[in-house]
């Protein structure tokens, strides 16, 4: 990882900067992601239930580029002082490619799955940029508390572009695409004070004698892997957090399409129910917080995994569209209460000089693992469907039974891992880890 700085009060302009960036990208996740054009994409450009399938191998597709990528990005990020430059260059790609979602129609399949996946890929890889450069803008003492307040910023910017373009369709009656120019622009402004004001201080590490940046990558991640088989406590949760974390992925991703096409959920009324999941995952990871604290991160992620799963039953026997907006609210209350915990979980299970390798190496195998759930809902879905219509079911009726079968595959994947996080050994302040 890079080294920091020695503990001197860092620019307090760099570091809101810094925060403007996550405020800028969090629109595209909020926009893109889940409000509008995973809709648009499914019911518009592609329609019926070969949407749902196709928009699980763009999103997978856009995973597994993204984990093969990450460990080259982490090791730029390490050895190199172009912290800045790849940051600019990611973000200018996912910035350019969101714009461009504005000029796809009915039937642009090809071109739609190509910019999104371009768009995605300049986002992912942006974050791992954008990560490196808190040490740039945080104190040792601070690293903490200005991680936690750009998330906590991050999630007011989604919230603020999503009012932007519900202000801009009710109001000034424009068409959908336009959500895709308001998010670029929205996402280009606030990364400008960064790129403006934000300083790579922290010094490089030096690229051992004979090694490329390409070979060193794989070559850490290996050893980090070796390293993580001495710790089975990790491993296990590992193992837990690979599946349940699978299971919230394909919720987020689906969660447009499952409203539209089951509760007949409008653009409007998608980008309103996604404010109110963003409002209330805030909540979520707010409280669990607290939970995790005062119990143990253990039990925090079991009680949200626990109500996320009743929220995903409910899901399957609601009617109304009133209901559909409780269950999302509930729902986006307990995912983002068990991933803003699951961050805590690495540091009490991996040794303390070792807590930031153990984290890279979960988030590079969390995005290795992540092109699955999507595949598995996407296919699933689309293969039922096909098999009700085989047996007589009309296509709006096989439709919405294929996308039963795709929700009931999410319980799976937060139930089996729910299962797995249960053998791992509850951490306390009181009671830690004690390493040899």
């Amino acid at each position: 990882m890079t080294k920091p700085t020695p503990v001197v009060k860092k620019d307090k302009r760099a570091r809101r900067s810094w925060y403007f960036y996550d405020f800028g990208n969090s629109a595209y996740a909020a926009v893109v992601l889940l409000a509008v054009f995973s809709a648009y994409f499914k019911g518009v450009v592609v329609g019926g239930a070969e949407g749902t399938r196709l928009w699980g191998v763009a999103v997978g597709t856009a995973a597994i580029l993204v984990a093969i990528i990450s460990p080259i990005l982490g090791s730029i990020a390490d050895f190199s002082r172009a912290k800045k430059l790849m940051l600019f260059i990611f973000t200018a790609i996912s910035i350019v490619f969101t714009g461009l979602l504005f000029f796809v129609g009915p039937g642009d399949v090809i071109m739609a799955m190509t910019f999104f996946i371009l768009a995605e890929i300049g986002y992912r890889g942006a974050q791992v940029f954008y990560d490196a450069l808190l040490v740039d803008v945080a104190t040792p003492e601070t690293i903490g508390d200005v991680s936690g307040k750009g998330w906590a910023i991050g999630s007011i910017g989604g919230v603020v572009c999503l009012v932007i373009v519900l202000a801009l369709l009710k109001g000034f009656n424009v068409p959908v695409e336009y959500a895709f120019l308001v998010t670029a622009l929205f996402y280009l402004a606030s990364a400008l004070p960064t790129f403006l004001w934000v300083k790579q201080i922290s010094e490089p590490e030096k690229l051992p004698p004979g090694e490329t940046t390409f070979g060193l990558a794989f070559k850490k991640l290996a050893h980090t892997f070796k390293a993580i088989k001495s710790y089975k406590e990790f491993v296990k949760y590992m193992i837990a957090f690979l599946i349940y974390n699978d299971g919230i992925m394909m919720l987020m991703d689906f969660a447009a399409i499952i409203g539209a096409t089951l509760f007949g959920v409008n653009q409007t009324q998608l980008i309103i129910f996604v404010i109110i999941i963003q409002i209330a995952g805030a909540g979520g990871a707010f409280l669990f917080g607290k939970i995790s604290d005062r119990k143990s991160s253990k039990e925090a992620v079991i009680y949200a995994l626990l109500i996320l799963i009743g929220a995903i039953i409910a899901l399957m026997f609601i009617k109304t569209l009133i209901l559909f907006f409780v269950v999302g609210a509930v729902a986006g209350f307990s995912l983002s209460g068990a991933q803003a915990v699951s961050r805590s979980m690495t540091s009490q299970l991996a040794p303390p000089e070792k807590v930031s390798e153990f984290y890279g190496f979960l988030s590079v195998a969390g995005r290795t693992s992540t092109f699955i759930g999507p595949l598995v809902f996407g296919t699933l879905s689309f293969r039922m469907h096909n098999w009700y219509q085989n047996h007589g079911f009309d296509a709006v009726a096989a439709e919405h039974y294929g996308l039963m079968w795709g929700i009931g595959s999410i319980l799976v994947f937060l139930i089996v891992g729910l299962v797995f996080l249960m053998y791992v050994r509850k951490v306390t302040h009181k009671d830690p880890m004690v390493f040899d």
